[in-house]
Formats: structure tokens, sequence, C-alpha cells
């Protein structure tokens, strides 16, 4: 099969630190290239695929210390690479976009050969009246709950994300004694309330997490006080050559998210180290934690802090288990396949699933 990738233009594939399309992305590709099929990924030049690099921007949007960031550069490196994708879209079986809705007005013709995947959260104003406007589309959800505010929208299915196996060690015992916070600092993270957690359970609370621009003065003015506090160590942003000793080594991910979480690649990242995850019951969290296995589902912080003691005695290669089942990046990569071929009985072309 010969497919198409359309990446996000922000960040590298996969990022050199914070990202999650991006790296998806990236898992999704090397997937389906050891899988025999023909990937094309369109990407800023610096990703690292094994698929066909089709090159659309000379580096990744963050990464491009020379160019002052706007949103309206931004749209234009986006627009560019939708030029790109059109003008060779005849090449693909399947066009499988990672950009939101923003190729919408472009390949309404072919709208049957494309699939979708939205990876962000669907609530906002005016996404509802767009999403109706071009109803054609075959879209794809990272998680059934991301997609209550498009209900009547043209779902093929959901797909969880996947991670390669090889690229975290399993950890058989956590070493470290702490609990982990990895992501970013926002108020919809709650690094807050994951500090308030790991003081009322009286364990040490390690936190790699990247600051936006934007969050500077949260960081400032909310979180940095809290960071004085005995036993709490701001570790800053992390990459992936160092998360899996970082999450290893832990005794238990926090993560007390306040807003709907369309899926939280770090829980499953927590998980292929066997490392438990205390998450709070938002967004995709219940569907991802399989409960009493791989971690455990709160509403509140003393629930979380007494629940630390019980999962830090999980058993850790049963976590892996179930992550190598189900959030590897073959098994992400097997789901894309069948909703790939199923696009044949809707209109698009006749696909195989062999190469």
């Amino acid at each position: 099969m010969k497919i198409a990738q359309i990446s996000p233009l922000y960040e590298a594939v996969p990022p050199r630190l914070y990202g999650g399309t991006e790296r998806v992305v990236a898992h999704l590709c090397d997937a389906l290239v050891e899988a025999g099929h023909e990937v094309t990924l369109f990407a800023s030049a610096d990703a690292d695929t094994r698929a066909e690099l089709a090159p659309v921007r000379d580096c990744a949007i963050r990464l491009d210390t020379g160019a002052f960031a706007s949103s309206t550069a931004n749209l234009a490196a986006h627009l560019s690479q939708m030029y790109e994708v059109r003008r060779r879209a005849a090449e693909f079986d399947v066009l499988h976009f990672h950009v939101d809705l923003l190729h919408f007005p472009f390949f309404e013709d072919c709208a049957d050969r494309t699939l979708t995947t939205l990876h962000g959260r669907l609530d906002h104003k005016d996404m509802a009246p767009a999403y109706k406007r071009w109803p054609r589309y075959p879209l794809v959800s990272i998680s059934n709950h991301q997609r209550r505010p498009l209900r009547h929208a043209r779902w093929l299915g959901t797909v969880y994300h996947g991670l390669p196996q090889e690229r975290f060690a399993f950890a058989p015992r956590p070493a470290g004694g702490y609990l982990a916070f990895l992501g970013r600092i926002s108020p919809e993270k709650r690094v807050d309330r994951a500090i308030e957690i790991a003081r009322l359970a009286g364990w040490p609370l390690k936190i790699a997490a990247k600051v936006d621009r934007a969050d500077l003065d949260y960081f400032r003015d909310t979180i940095a006080p809290l960071l004085d506090a005995p036993g709490i160590e701001f570790i800053g942003e992390i990459g992936d050559a160092d998360k899996a000793a970082f999450l290893g080594e832990a005794a238990a991910l926090l993560f007390p998210i306040d807003w709907p979480e369309p899926f939280g690649l770090v829980m499953i990242e927590a998980m292929a180290c066997g490392t438990p995850v205390i998450g709070w019951n938002c967004g995709s969290v219940p569907e991802v934690i399989d409960e009493g296995v791989t971690g455990t589902v709160v509403d509140s912080v003393e629930a979380a802090a007494a629940a630390v003691r019980a999962v830090a005695g999980y058993d850790r290669a049963r976590i892996r288990s179930v992550f190598e089942r189900r959030f590897s990046a073959a098994a992400m990569a097997h789901d894309y396949l069948d909703l790939y071929a199923g696009l044949a009985g809707r209109g698009g072309r006749a696909l195989q699933l062999s190469a």
C-alpha cells in the first residue's frame, strides 16, 4: 500500500523534546514501513524516519531560531505543505492527515481517499460548524471521549496511540523511590496538584516539564513558589533519551490533569517502563488506564495520595504486558491498516493490507 502521512510542522518528527502529535506520526510511519508498506512523510527536513521523506520546510518551526514566529508565518508553512501534498496526491492509495482540519478545503474531491486523525480537544467554539461544513471526511479519534463534542461527525474508528517497545526499557523495580510528573507546566496539567499529592503522601516528587512562553507568568506566579517545598525537584524539559530512566525509576506517574485530555501519551510511556499511573478522572484517562492493573483513576488529592502505596506494589511485568498488547506501535499500525482497507468500501480506491 502507498500511504502519505502528513504531519504538523511545529515540531520535528519525532520531536527533540516535548511534543505529542509529531512523535505519534514518527512511530506510525516506522511501524508501517516495518509492516512492508510504502510510506511517504510530508514534514520538515529534520525528520528522522524510515519512511521516504518529502521535506516541505527546512526545519521544524519550533527549532527555527532564525525565523520570527507568528500565526501567519505558521499558516504559510502549512499551506505550502498542503500544496505539495495536493500536487502528489495521485501517487498514494491513502492520504493520512494529522493537521486537524486545515486540509479540508483543498481535498474535497478525494475526501474518501483520506483519513484524518484528530489529535486535540474538539470542544472549542467554531469547531462543530466547521466539521458540519465538511461532512465527507473520514475521521479517527484517539479516544472515545474525544468524540463527544462532534457526535455528528463521520467517525471511522478510534485508534489509541502506540510506542515502539524497544524505545522504553522495562524497569522491574523503581530504583529511584520517587513519584514522577512529566509533561508541560500549564494550568490544565495541574503540576500544583501533583505537588500537593506527593506532599500529602510523603513521597519525593521529580518534575520533568516544559514551560511554554505563554505559561511563563503562570509558572513564575503559581508554580515556582511551590518548588521550594521539601522533596520537590524541578528538572525541566527532557527528551526521549532520558524518559525511560526518569519514568522507569519512579514508583508511579502522577497525571492529575484538569481538562478533557484527548489521550495522554505520557501515561503509556510510563506503562512501557512498567510504571503505574495515578490519573484524574478526566477525558481519556479511564480508557487508557486498566483500573487496578496499570494504575488507578481518582477524583481527589486525598484519594490520589492514598493510592500511592497501593499502586507502587502493582505487578510491573503485567503493566508492561498490557502496554505491549494495547499500546505498541505495531498495534497502532495494525488498527490504522484496518481503517485504510475499510476506505475501499466507502468510495475510496481498492486498498490492500499487504504491501
